[in-house]
């Protein structure tokens, strides 16, 4: 089976949309945060392995609590994947805490701050520029 061929995908969806349920539902780990998203599940074409990428809402603390909950419910979570969704091989979990989002959002508060100090700095420039052609008004009006 080819990386992404439409089986595969077929695959990478149904194990997500397993793993989301069995994580929202059936984990009791107090470790795991219950505003956890499944953003992305890679399944290799011999399905022997699984890259799970997920994310918490909360701080990295939380992420962190999270990625070590998931990691010990290691076994009771691929057994609960193995019951719910049947494939040939039932894949070896990989969890892997995805803080792109974050990074994303504090990138963006960055670039506001840069684009807000820019404004400022226009907004003197302007300011300065303005005081300038008013005195250059006043001194050519009295050398005539």
């Amino acid at each position: 089976m080819k990386k992404d061929s439409i089986k595969n995908r077929r695959i990478n969806d149904e194990v997500m949309r397993s793993l989301s349920d069995i994580i929202r539902n059936e984990m009791k780990d107090p470790r795991v945060s219950p505003f956890t998203s499944i953003l992305q599940v890679e399944v290799a074409p011999d399905l022997k392995t699984c890259k799970v990428w997920f994310t918490v809402l909360g701080s990295p603390e939380d992420g962190k609590r999270t990625l070590e909950g998931l990691r010990s419910a290691h076994g009771f979570i691929r057994s609960a994947l193995a019951r719910d969704v049947n494939l040939r091989n039932t894949p070896e979990l990989t969890f892997l805490l995805d803080d792109s989002i974050a990074y994303g959002v504090e990138m963006s508060k960055k670039i506001d701050e840069v684009i807000a100090a820019d404004r400022e700095a226009e907004a003197a420039r302007g300011e300065e520029e303005t005081g300038e052609e008013a005195g250059e008004e006043t001194r050519g009006e009295d050398t005539n």
